[in-house]
């Protein structure tokens, strides 16, 4: 059995317990001695020992510390059918717990923004499912509307984790960096060559819009967009947003064969619609609130390119899915996600919470194999990976993302296919035509812009300095 340590600082004392010595160190008066010899009183050392134990309780009833991992098997095993979670009854929270602390926009890691922003749009994504299938479906109401309770506490507490100090614009860069980073990171893994090569596309166009918003972030806050990204995502043009605009027959790809596709596959598709998504729904929030009237074009424009490509992620999934089977997918790719996110954390607190949030998924996930079992008398076993895959790799995918670039920025897509540039489609073309008509917001915002440490401002002190 594994122990639980619990942490905290009190008098200027680390005192560090585990929850299976809590009792023997209450009594143990040579401890407490040992604390006062060192200047801690021993009211000190028994509030100390009595928040610790009460931490260590909590974080052992959520799994919020790391158990010492059993021999030959990680702290969070991979097998979802051993690993059962925790019972859905006992996924409680408080209001304190749902509004915790935030992370540092500056101290923390890029990365963890990017987990945060991932995991909000999948729990909200998650949400927006249940809701729809509940609609359709009278017998399942009751365990849906006990999963969506949890799901949106989950969410809650994912999302209240963006510190307010973040403005809308740079939470707005933290969301291309997701764009580019995790769909370049599932383009590499995907296994099926046609979705690689529509994420890669659909990627072309998010790194785009990292340069235009960084350019409005430039000339309308006057700061610096890669303080944001902490210098692991390159700030400059992709696939011009101009030029994205698509007639929606061609934004239409053709759906995997869930018969004859890899689970991997499902669970990449689902993660990017669930991005896409709440990317769409951000913009079309947050854009209405800018004063400037080309930064509100900006966002309408590139809202309207996130619609395209939730469209886009949407329709590889394969429709001929059950509303069951859809639902036992998307708790696999939230187990999945979490686990990814839990593996490569730095953040001990955050990294709790997400360890916490794949024992609840894994107990989610048990409930809907128990239903697809007993309502569609099918195997969970016939569609889910034996183990999960490798972790989704958050980390710079600046070197495939270069060279996709360099390779494929011309790309275009005729109905379910892509080719070279100069081969749209005559309603692509007469629609973005019209929509460009009077102006292209996203081409007006970065005429001339060149991103450079430290924002365009600095160029104008050198120049002077330059030329007297």
């Amino acid at each position: 059995m594994g122990t639980f340590a619990g942490e905290r600082t009190i008098g200027g004392a680390l005192c560090h317990v585990t929850a299976t010595a809590l009792h023997s160190l209450s009594r143990d008066r040579g401890r407490a001695d040992l604390f006062h010899a060192r200047g801690v009183h021993r009211k000190k050392w028994a509030r100390c020992l009595l928040h610790a134990s009460q931490r260590a309780a909590r974080e052992h009833r959520y799994g919020l510390l790391e158990r010492a991992p059993a021999k030959g098997r990680s702290a969070h095993g991979s097998d979802i059918f051993s690993e059962k979670g925790i019972a859905l009854e006992r996924q409680r929270f408080t209001w304190k717990e749902l509004a915790g602390p935030p992370f540092s926009k500056l101290d923390d890691d890029a990365f963890t923004r990017v987990r945060v922003i991932l995991m909000n749009g999948v729990m909200s994504d998650a949400l927006r499912f249940l809701h729809v299938f509940s609609r359709r479906n009278l017998d399942l109401r009751l365990p849906m509307a006990e999963v969506r309770r949890v799901t949106h506490h989950q969410q809650t507490m994912v999302n209240w984790l963006n510190p307010a100090d973040q403005s809308p614009l740079e939470t707005t860069i933290g969301f291309e960096q997701v764009a580019i980073e995790v769909t370049a990171a599932l383009a590499q893994q995907e296994p099926d060559p046609y979705l690689a090569q529509s994420y890669r596309f659909g990627l072309l166009e998010d790194f785009d819009h990292l340069y235009r918003f960084s350019a409005l972030m430039d000339r309308v806050d006057g700061k610096d967009s890669n303080n944001i990204l902490q210098s692991y995502t390159d700030i400059q043009p992709g696939r011009p947003t101009a030029v994205e605009h698509r007639a929606p027959i061609d934004d239409l790809r053709r759906p995997y064969d869930k018969n004859a596709t890899a689970p991997l596959t499902k669970l990449n598709a689902l993660t990017l619609v669930a991005s896409e998504y709440q990317t769409h729904d951000y913009y079309m929030n947050i854009g209405p609130m800018f004063a400037d009237p080309v930064a509100r074009m900006v966002y309408a424009e590139i809202a309207s390119i996130e619609e395209q490509h939730v469209t886009q992620y949407g329709s590889l999934i394969d429709p001929n899915e059950t509303w069951l089977e859809q639902w036992l997918l998307h708790e696999a790719m939230q187990v999945y996600n979490y686990y990814s996110c839990a593996q490569q954390e730095p953040n001990r607190r955050i990294k709790g919470i997400w360890e916490r949030f794949v024992d609840y998924e894994l107990g989610q996930l048990h409930l809907v194999m128990d239903l697809i079992k007993r309502v569609e008398g099918r195997d969970p076993a016939e569609l889910l990976p034996a183990n999960l895959p490798e972790p989704v790799k958050f980390e710079s995918q600046r070197e495939f993302v270069r060279q996709t670039l360099a390779r494929e920025v011309d790309m275009r897509p005729v109905g379910p296919d892509y080719f070279p540039q100069g081969s749209d489609s005559d309603a692509s073309l007469e629609y973005r035509s019209h929509m460009n008509k009077a102006i292209s917001p996203t081409t007006v915002i970065a005429a001339g812009y060149r991103w450079m440490p430290g924002t365009e401002l600095v160029e104008k002190p050198a120049a002077y300095l330059t030329s007297h």
